[in-house]
């Protein structure tokens, strides 16, 4: 298997958005809706956070399973998922937005017999926050918060984040036990 490379990521940009209000440190790209997109999304995550000189986790794993859910779940064809990790404050937020509106991430608890399924368990227990975003139709951006220093004031690499703020439309899920 070929591994993944920056020429897999696809260059185009979905729709133009405005410079943000204020700089703030971040990260956007569109990714093919594979799992080598999946793969190339943390990878991409990691070396961004390095630039920055954040560490990279847990937040490489949690991009992995929503990267991982947006390709499983959130998939349509011919359409990608897009990444987007930037930092206010002293919180790293990643979103990862997919064509699937539609489709609502929901924790469950598996049964020990099921081979998936997990996921968001691990989202949850990782995160310091997490939720669903309602997105302009037929969009969804599943975001994950986790405190972290804030990175060296420098140019930011590509796009603007969606929002920066939560709204009325996110659907917020408490810390895990003792991660707060």
């Amino acid at each position: 298997m070929r591994s993944a490379t920056l020429s897999d990521v696809n260059q185009e940009i979905a729709e133009p958005m405005a410079p943000p209000a204020t700089t703030l440190p971040h990260f956007t790209v569109l990714l093919s809706s594979t799992r080598r997109g999946a793969r190339l999304a943390r990878l991409l995550a990691e070396a961004q956070l390095r630039r920055w000189g954040l560490p990279t986790k847990p937040a490489d794993l949690l991009v992995a399973e929503l990267a991982a859910n947006a390709v499983t779940h959130g998939r349509v064809p011919g359409r990608d998922f897009r990444l987007t990790l930037y930092v206010i404050g002293g919180t790293l937020r990643i979103e990862v937005t997919d064509t699937r509106g539609d489709r609502l991430p929901a924790l469950q608890r598996p049964s020990g017999d099921d081979e998936s399924g997990r996921g968001l368990l691990l989202v949850d227990a990782l995160a310091d926050r997490w939720g669903v975003a309602e997105d302009r139709f037929p969009r969804k951006r599943v975001w994950a918060e986790l405190r972290c220093a804030s990175p060296a004031p420098g140019p930011t690499d590509s796009g603007a984040p969606d929002s920066p703020a939560l709204s009325a439309n996110d659907r917020t899920h408490a810390a895990a036990p003792g991660r707060e």
